[in-house]
């Protein structure tokens, strides 16, 4: 499809560069443990574990490595991931675990360094490990806005003072809610956990939570005291260029876990997190590297199709979501007696108490204020992008039950306690054939909803000046406006 001297050839794909979407339907654990923050030790909150059955509260990369089986679809991934669990305080002070939805996610986005493409990407040394988040943090505390507001756009952040670690990484955290008769918000579009009103009126499939790791490493450590320092975000957080001191690019680790807070609809009470946090600030996610890294190289090198399916890639085994569940592990002797899921009493595992912010909480939960941080609630917007556009600014959306083809219209699906999320069976389409009368200048990815669209701008090879004035133009019924008369038209996945 042509128009007139620009074409934009849509195809939809599912990144930014490439990436796959690794799943995990199947739960290790609903645990004490955190060989990371707690090594051999108790851990302070309970978390949902994914991945090895070579876990433990003192697991390494070599016990990872010798699991004998994982929770996650590909079995060459020993790795670890792991986030705190959500609970819903009853009004009579019961706690009792929200269900968690289709497992969790774990992307990996192959985006090269803006300030060094040619630098490529890295796999996860041996030993590798990270923390994304702080269970501390109570607040906001990017300068100039606070969390009711929705980010200025990308291009702002620098000129705002606004690209500091501490700034990347809360912007790196959020908490979509999920509603299939809309089109899907932004990743990363609210930085923190919408009240229960707003979550029982709004959010009819649940929250997602989101939060995305550093990919920016100093090539040195496979480890740091505070499990953060030896790594970076890069100034966009997904994308970007990466800071002073860290010139090896990692690919980008984002983890999706969805809870069935709509289970609780009606129900008196608040949602807080494992480690204590109603708000949602202190959201934090782990990860252990379980690759071998020659395949996980090979992996990051020849996986690039940009369906971001596991199944495009030849070199991944794959087990079905039967087998993924089938791999559990034991809670440690200390914990075998820990009730950690349906009605758990008044306390939260652990006995941990609910802390406030603004300032943080301390290790110790001792509970000082007595109530939640003062944030508006962000209303539903549908997803845009950072320069203002009606695109969203991530990249992951909801699941859905039903193959949608071009134009249609995706179809809803009711999630309930205990359903299980369907994985992505779609196909990646393949760009038109080139006719040689028009050239390549650039490839751009533009999302709207939950249609992820791969834009491939040509340009006719007599160079005719192309203006960048909006149009409306109108090709084959459906319309179409962007700048230098593009044409928008995808198709839908579900991812």
């Amino acid at each position: 499809m042509r128009i007139n001297l620009s074409l934009a050839v849509l195809a939809a794909a599912s990144g930014a560069d490439a990436f796959w979407r690794m799943e995990c339907r199947g739960r290790l654990s609903l645990a004490r443990i955190d060989p990371l923050v707690s090594p051999g030790e108790v851990a302070a909150h309970a978390h949902a574990i994914h991945g090895s059955s070579g876990f433990s509260e003192k697991a390494n990369y070599e016990d990872l490595l010798k699991g004998d089986c994982t929770s996650c679809a590909v079995t060459q991934d020993k790795s670890a991931y792991w986030t705190p669990a959500m609970y819903f305080k009853h009004a009579n002070g019961d706690y009792q675990d929200v269900p968690q939805v289709g497992g969790m996610l774990a992307y990996y986005f192959l985006n090269k360094d803006d300030g060094n493409p040619g630098g490529g990407i890295k796999a996860f040394p041996e030993d590798f490990r990270m923390i994304a988040g702080d269970t501390l943090r109570r607040n906001y505390t990017i300068s100039g806005q606070d969390a009711s507001q929705p980010d200025p756009e990308k291009s702002r952040w620098a000129s705002l003072g606004q690209t500091k670690q501490t700034d990347l990484a809360q912007r790196a955290l959020g908490y979509n809610c999920l509603n299939y008769d809309k089109q899907a918000e932004g990743s990363l579009y609210r930085h923190y956990l919408p009240d229960k009103a707003y979550l029982d009126a709004n959010c009819i499939q649940g929250v997602r939570i989101e939060i995305m790791f550093p990919s920016c490493w100093d090539g040195k450590n496979t480890d740091s005291p505070d499990h953060r320092s030896h790594v970076a975000y890069p100034d966009l957080v997904m994308t970007g260029s990466c800071p002073p001191g860290f010139p090896v690019k990692l690919p980008g680790l984002f983890y999706e876990t969805i809870w069935d807070t709509h289970a609780f609809a009606g129900v008196e009470g608040e949602f807080v997190i494992a480690n204590g946090d109603v708000n949602g600030f202190g959201y934090h996610a782990d990860f252990m590297n379980g690759w071998e890294v020659p395949f996980l190289q090979k992996a990051v090198d020849q996986c690039t199709n940009l369906s971001g399916r596991i199944e495009d890639c030849s070199l991944f085994d794959i087990q079905t979501e039967d087998e993924q569940r089938m791999c559990t592990i034991d809670a440690p002797s200390a914990l075998s007696a820990e009730k950690v899921a349906g009605l758990i009493g008044n306390a939260l595992p652990g006995n941990v108490k609910i802390q406030y912010g603004p300032g943080p909480a301390t290790a110790k939960n001792p509970g000082s204020a007595t109530v939640p941080v003062d944030v508006p609630t962000v209303t539903y917007s549908e997803g845009h992008s950072a320069t203002g556009s009606s695109y969203t600014q991530g990249l992951i959306f909801h699941e859905l039950s039903t193959s949608v083809g071009v134009d249609a219209q995706a179809q809803p699906t009711s999630v309930g306690v205990n359903a299980q999320a369907q994985p992505a069976t779609t196909p990646a389409p393949e760009p038109p054939a080139d006719d040689g009368k028009y050239e390549i200048v650039r490839t751009e990815y533009v999302t709207s909803g939950d249609v992820v669209n791969m834009i491939i701008i040509k340009e006719a090879v007599e160079y005719i000046t192309v203006t960048t004035t909006t149009v409306t133009a109108t090709v084959g019924g459906a319309k179409a406006r962007r700048g230098a008369h593009l044409h928008r038209h995808g198709r839908r996945h579900r991812l």
